[in-house]
């Protein structure tokens, strides 16, 4: 194994070291049904995933936006850990990072309890130096508040330090905040997409996470 490439890496959680993607789906279509009595197209909420939740129905529909909240949060709680997968080799490269002397952090716009319990129960939680989560910053990504907030708990600079997450909003607050970035596909985002916003690398799996960071 190489010098790792950065001294410091922070991660996207949903899609990125965190397969929660068919677990947000369900929650958004339990919510949707219970309170509007109808389901979304499965692609626009994939297209939500990365924004805070409530901003999502708001934005959707304001005036049950509350209720929705609410209604999501208690279904993806009671169903997390028998929806949610982990992504095979991701959780074992904190790990290499770790060891390599890396200074591994999450920044994601979860709350922190759902956020917590997830990484609780992949196994992340001891390879994570520092969590920021939805409740820590009020401005949200693509706004790199909150990938400079984990930054600044670790004591790091961005000049030597990655962003890596699934979805444009990762790679644009990762550009905005003067770190690198680095796109995953396996995750809500498209290809084309992550491409177009020009990250500084592009992977499609763990062994070329791994590489890229670690060489």
């Amino acid at each position: 194994m190489t010098s790792p490439r950065w001294s410091t890496a922070v991660f996207d959680l949903d899609g990125t070291l965190a397969d929660t993607i068919h677990l947000i789906v369900e929650s958004y279509q339990h919510a949707f049904r219970t309170i509007l009595g109808r389901e979304e197209d499965p692609d626009v909420i994939r297209s939500w995933i990365g924004r805070p939740l409530i901003g999502a129905f708001r934005d959707h529909s304001p005036e049950h936006a509350d209720e929705l909240y609410e209604t999501y949060l208690t279904w993806n709680a009671d169903n997390t850990e028998r929806l949610i997968r982990g992504y095979d080799g991701v959780v074992d490269v904190l790990g290499d990072l770790r060891a390599a002397g890396v200074h591994v952090g999450v920044a994601t716009s979860k709350r922190r309890e759902s956020a917590q319990q997830a990484m609780d129960i992949l196994g992340i939680s001891a390879h994570v130096d520092v969590l920021v989560a939805m409740e820590d910053t009020e401005r949200h990504k693509p706004d790199p508040t909150p990938l400079l907030l984990a930054l600044d708990r670790m004591g790091r600079g961005s000049n030597d330090a990655v962003y890596v997450g699934d979805a444009v909003v990762d790679v644009l607050a990762g550009k905005a905040a003067g770190m690198d970035t680095m796109a995953v596909t396996w995750g809500a985002g498209e290809a084309a997409a992550l491409h177009g916003v020009r990250p500084t690398a592009v992977v499609a799996d763990a062994a070329q996470l791994r590489t890229a960071l670690l060489g």
